[in-house]
């Protein structure tokens, strides 16, 4: 029970405030005047204002609410090393077992910590425990952690942590890490080009090695590079070859330590974007033809491509006795193109190239040595090709997968993809493709939408892959490896009817812009491919293949353990998988051949980066509430004492639980101070006795 005297006006403060000033101004002015009877006016203004003020005495029935002890229990990746799990579920039983026997305590656990998480983020989770119906009553939380924790708020910006921060330590205090530390790492790097990866060894805590080196393992996408010895705490770089467009993985592992808590942080990777200064292209038009500017403008609509175009207008058997001088044209730079810069260009396009020569015979020679050291070249032929000045007759033929039979097709036919054709990267799923015999409704037709082209030239696929087909299953589009580099072969000059669109045309930019990029040897259009990545925490696998059939692959996870996962095959060539990922860091899945990798989160989490238990983060947080911290494994659980506010809450073997004496109001009894009768009767008897003795 607690009883006071409360106020509580009939008029707002405002109002009073304005009526007593005048009042009090008129009474003073009495008293200086020495007038009759100031003093029953003031009686009467004393009883008119208690009325107005309405003093009331007020009883409370209270019930003490018991205080509330938070026991936070760290679950982060750093937590699951050793035996900190099971110290950490032991200390908690303990600690809840010995709160429940102080009188007047509740007790309350959180599990915070996400273990797929790059970081320790608890405070959140202490806060609004904090804040949730305990305002007025936190007695004490308890942290049971290795230490590292990365949202520690600084001292003076908790106003919610009225009660002391305790830390209990799981781990050990002379914990011996050895760790990989990326310094510096470029994001991208040109192709053909080598970029340096700077990282250092550290060896912290106890046991370490000293300046005695370390051996380093170098892995670059997936292929074992050797090695290199490191004096730890020195810098060391590695040169990383970009080789290829797209993602170049470099994976660095350091030997473990005898004695070190975790092997964890002994890996580390670096990603680096390959990307091309500027793609190369050569195209050469035999002829002017409606196709010709369907390829100048397919290449030059892409910015990072460099287009060299030339058009073969006056062979040299034409002679119409026009004298050279007058011509506005351009002597074809043989020498030039094909001897000094043939090297320089990433793709060769041929588009109804005639032989009539302007080109010696060697040169052909030369490009079809281009194609086998690593180049790429696109034939798109026309009516020529099986004639007598055919391509295929000179030396450049030996690199070109289809042979002319000498005849040409001429009536309409719609371009038709094969079935390997559907699980090559070129051709599947091109927009407007359907099966043969998969109507979307009955009675559709089936087959593809496109347009209908009416020219074929007809020939004999002895190597390559046929991806496109014409009537009666002549090779129309074929594709082929041919020593380092990559050769296609387009058996139609009217591939311009798409672009025109002609009978609601075809995909023409899509195919061609696939077919470049094939050739170029992108990443993502190779026949044989394997690629990860990791969304809503889970890890997806797709592997392209042009064989048939389920297969299984091996998952890496960051902690280097490995899982088998199958991936359904499909019909457009692409098997596909998924797994969860709850792991932060550097996925790695291999087929046995290919190699992909996933990032999850980031490379180089803050969890990772030491993993020794320390009370050093937390300590400025415990010294401002006036907490304490042990090691579990020296003394276990403390003893607990109850502790006023503003109390030393921590000693030797022992923590503090503050006790605040909160209560909540249950009843509530008001009584008037001053009955209204009496205060009418002050008013009234105060007025009169001031009238009759002013009247005297």
């Amino acid at each position: 029970m607690n009883t006071g005297i409360v106020l509580q006006p009939m008029l707002p403060v405002w109002a009073l405030a304005v009526l007593a000033v005048p009042a009090v101004l008129l009474l003073a002015l009495a008293i200086f005047r020495h007038a009759r009877g100031w003093s029953l006016r003031a009686l009467a203004l004393l009883a008119l204002g208690a009325a107005l003020l309405d003093p009331r005495i007020v009883s409370e029935q209270r019930s003490s609410r018991p205080d509330v002890a938070l026991v936070v229990v760290d679950q982060s990746a750093s937590q699951q090393i050793g035996e900190r799990a099971a110290a950490a579920e032991h200390a908690e039983a303990g600690l809840t077992a010995a709160l429940t026997q102080l009188d007047g305590v509740e007790v309350r656990t959180i599990r915070a910590g996400d273990p797929a998480a790059g970081e320790t983020r608890l405070f959140d989770a202490i806060e609004r425990a904090a804040l949730d119906d305990a305002a007025g009553r936190l007695a004490a939380v308890f942290v049971i952690s290795d230490g590292e924790v990365h949202d520690v708020p600084a001292p003076g910006t908790t106003p919610w942590l009225t009660a002391p921060l305790h830390l209990l330590l799981t781990g050990r205090p002379d914990e011996h890490d050895r760790r990989i530390v990326i310094e510096q790492a470029p994001a991208f790097g040109l192709v053909d080009h080598s970029v340096d990866v700077a990282f250092r060894v550290e060896d912290v805590g106890g046991g370490g090695t000293g300046p005695r080196p370390v051996r380093v393992a170098v892995r670059i996408d997936g292929e074992d590079k050797g090695g290199i010895d490191v004096v730890p705490g020195r810098t060391a770089t590695v040169p990383l070859a970009i080789r290829h467009p797209g993602s170049s993985v470099l994976e660095l592992a350091v030997e473990p330590a005898a004695d070190e808590i975790s092997t964890v942080n002994n890996r580390a990777a670096v990603v680096v974007n390959g990307v091309r200064e500027r793609l190369r292209v050569l195209l050469i038009s035999g002829q002017p033809h409606p196709g010709e500017r369907t390829w100048r403008n397919l290449l030059k609509s892409d910015p990072a491509v460099d287009l060299v175009h030339f058009t073969i207008l006056r062979p040299p058997e034409k002679d119409d006795a026009t004298p050279l001088r007058e011509l506005s044209l351009i002597v074809f730079p043989v020498q030039e193109l094909f001897e000094n810069k043939l090297y320089d260009f990433d793709l060769v396009v041929l588009d109804r190239y005639v032989v009539r020569g302007i080109l010696p015979t060697p040169y052909y020679g030369r490009i079809a040595e281009y194609v086998r050291q690593g180049g790429a070249l696109l034939a798109a032929v026309g009516p020529e090709f099986a004639a007598a000045q055919s391509l295929f007759r000179t030396p450049l033929g030996e690199v070109l997968p289809v042979s002319p039979t000498g005849r040409v097709i001429e009536r309409g036919f719609r371009a038709e993809v094969t079935e390997i054709g559907r699980r090559h990267p070129v051709t599947s799923g091109l927009p407007g493709e359907r099966p043969s015999g998969d109507s979307e409704a009955e009675g559709a037709e089936s087959g593809p939408t496109w347009g209908r082209w009416f020219r074929i030239i007809d020939g004999h696929a002895g190597s390559g892959t046929t991806v496109m087909a014409g009537p009666g299953g002549e090779p129309l589009l074929t594709v082929d490896r041919v020593g380092e580099g990559r050769v296609a072969q387009l058996m139609t000059d009217q591939i311009w009817l798409w672009a025109r669109g002609f009978e609601g045309g075809g995909p023409q930019a899509e195919l061609l812009r696939r077919l470049a990029h094939w050739l170029m040897k992108e990443p993502e259009l190779e026949e044989e491919h394997l690629e990860a990545r990791i969304a809503d925490g889970r890890l997806m696998v797709r592997r392209r293949s042009l064989a048939e059939g389920s297969v299984a692959v091996q998952v890496t996870d960051p902690a280097g353990m490995t899982t088998a996962l199958r991936l359904d095959d499909s019909a457009d060539g692409i098997g596909r998988g998924e797994m969860p990922a709850p792991q932060t860091g550097l996925w790695r899945v291999s087929d046995g051949v290919h190699t992909a990798f996933a990032a999850a989160g980031r490379l180089d989490p803050p969890e990772l980066a030491d993993l020794r238990a320390t009370p050093d983060r937390l300590a400025p947080l415990i010294a401002a509430t006036g907490g304490g911290s042990t090691w579990l494994i020296n003394a276990g659980v403390p003893a607990l004492h109850r502790v006023a506010p503003g109390q030393s809450a921590a000693g030797d073997g022992w923590l503090g639980v503050q006790r605040n004496q909160a209560y909540a109001v249950t009843g509530l009894a008001e009584v008037p101070l001053l009955p209204a009768l009496l205060l009418l009767a002050a008013g009234l008897g105060g007025l009169s006795a001031a009238w009759w003795r002013e009247g005297r």
